[in-house]
C-alpha cells in the first residue's frame, strides 16, 4: 500500500478536567515544541521501563535560584537519573536554601545600582542576600579545611562529603546535594572552580589548606559507570559544560577499549538555537557525527524555558509511574577506588 502523508492528523486539544500526565499525553497530538514537550515525557518513561539503562542528568542554568530544587531532589529521590552533571553554582544555591536561606522574586526591571548599595544579587528576577553568599563561602571554606591534604578529590568525593556536611548540619532532605548523599546518586562538576564552590575553596588554600580536586579523575570515573552499563539514555537541561562532558563520555569509553555506540536515548530542554553553533544548541543529529548519539537513539529536543518544561514533565512522570518507580531504587553504583561499578 502506497505511504500516505496523512495517515496522522493533529488532535486539538479540548479544555477539560484532566491530570497532568493527560494533558502532556495530549499534547502529543499537536505541533511545535508542545508536541515535542509531549514526546519527551515518554521517552524518558520508556528509558525507567530499561532495566540495564543508567540515565545521566546534564543540568545548567540557574536552576535552583529560579525554584527548580525541589524537582531535581524528586526525580533523584525516585531514581529517575542515575547520575548528575551540573555547575558548582547549582549546588552552592542548594546548600544555601538546604541550610534554611532563601532566594527571592523580584523583577528584572530592578535598578541594579540600588541592589547593590544594599547588598542584594540579581539573577534576572531572582533576588539573594550577598552576606548570606559570603556566609557560605566562608562555610565551604571551613568545610575544605577539615578534608584530607596529600591526594586527589574527584569533584564527585568532595560533592559527596559536602552533601554529608550539608545532612550533618540538618540541611532540608528535598535538597539535590542531601538527597544525592542519601541515595547513593553520583554528582560531577567539571567546572568546579567557576562557581562559589571554587571561591570557597580558593579561601581555604589562601589559608593554607588546598584541596585538589583532579578533574581528570572525574573523566575516568564517570566513563567507568558508561563502561559499566549495558546501556545509557541522557537528559539536558540547558547544555554547555554538563553537556559535553556526558556526550563525550561515549568517546572515551571507546578510546578505554569499550565497545560503544552513543546513548541510546537523548531528550533535551534548552533555548539555544544550532545555527550560531553552540554546543548548547546543537542538535542530536549532530552528535551522531561524533558517535556520541547511537544513530539509532530515541531523541527529542524541546526548545523551551526549562522552568515550564521541568514542572511538567516531573508531574507527568510521577503520575505515570508512581506505582512502578521503586524498582528503580535498587540500582546504585559502588565506588572503588577509581572504577564504579553497577550492583
Amino acid at each position: 500500500m502506497e505511504h500516505s502523508f496523512f495517515d496522522h492528523p493533529t488532535r486539538p486539544i479540548g479544555v477539560g478536567d484532566k491530570s497532568i500526565s493527560g494533558l502532556v499525553d495530549e499534547m502529543r497530538g499537536i505541533g511545535f515544541q508542545g508536541r515535542n514537550l509531549g514526546v519527551s515525557v515518554e521517552v524518558w518513561r520508556e528509558m525507567l521501563g530499561e532495566e540495564n539503562l543508567s540515565i545521566f542528568l546534564g543540568l545548567s542554568g540557574a536552576m535552583v535560584p529560579a525554584g527548580m530544587r525541589r524537582i531535581i531532589a524528586f526525580l533523584i529521590e525516585n531514581r529517575m537519573v542515575d547520575c548528575i552533571v551540573t555547575t558548582g553554582a547549582n549546588l552552592f544555591h542548594d546548600a544555601h536554601e538546604a541550610l534554611g536561606k532563601k532566594h527571592y522574586l523580584g523583577s528584572e526591571r530592578m535598578n541594579d545600582s540600588t541592589l547593590y548599595s544594599h547588598e542584594i544579587d540579581r539573577i534576572h528576577d531572582i533576588l539573594a542576600s550577598e552576606s548570606e553568599f559570603r556566609s557560605l563561602d566562608n562555610l565551604i571554606a571551613d568545610f575544605a579545611g577539615g578534608l584530607e591534604t596529600g591526594r586527589s578529590y574527584s569533584s564527585r568525593e568532595f560533592v559527596y562529603l559536602l552533601g554529608k556536611m550539608v545532612s550533618d548540619a540538618g540541611g532540608a532532605e528535598d535538597s539535590i546535594l542531601v538527597s544525592a548523599y542519601q541515595a547513593g546518586v553520583p554528582i560531577f562538576v567539571p567546572s568546579l572552580s567557576d562557581s562559589s564552590i571554587g571561591i570557597g575553596l580558593a579561601i581555604a588554600s589562601k589559608n593554607g589548606h588546598h584541596i585538589s580536586v583532579d578533574h581528570v579523575l572525574d573523566v575516568k570515573e564517570i566513563t567507568s559507570i558508561v563502561e559499566a552499563s549495558e546501556k545509557t539514555g541522557v537528559i539536558y537541561v540547558g547544555g554547555g559544560v554538563p553537556k559535553n562532558f556526558i556526550q563525550q563520555t561515549e568517546i572515551v569509553a571507546s578510546l578505554f577499549g569499550s565497545e560503544t555506540a552513543g546513548h541510546e536515548y537523548a531528550i533535551q530542554y534548552t533555548t539555544d538555537s544550532p545555527q550560531f553553533g553552540g554546543l548548547s544548541g546543537c542538535t542530536f543529529d549532530e552528535a551522531v557525527s561524533w558517535g556520541k548519539i547511537s544513530t539509532s537513539a530515541k531523541q527529542v529536543q524541546v526548545f523551551a524555558d526549562a522552568t515550564i518544561c521541568l514542572p511538567l514533565v516531573s508531574h507527568a512522570l510521577f503520575e505515570k509511574t508512581k506505582d512502578t518507580i521503586e524498582q528503580r531504587k535498587h540500582l546504585s553504583f559502588d565506588i572503588s577506588g577509581e572504577v564504579l561499578e553497577i550492583e
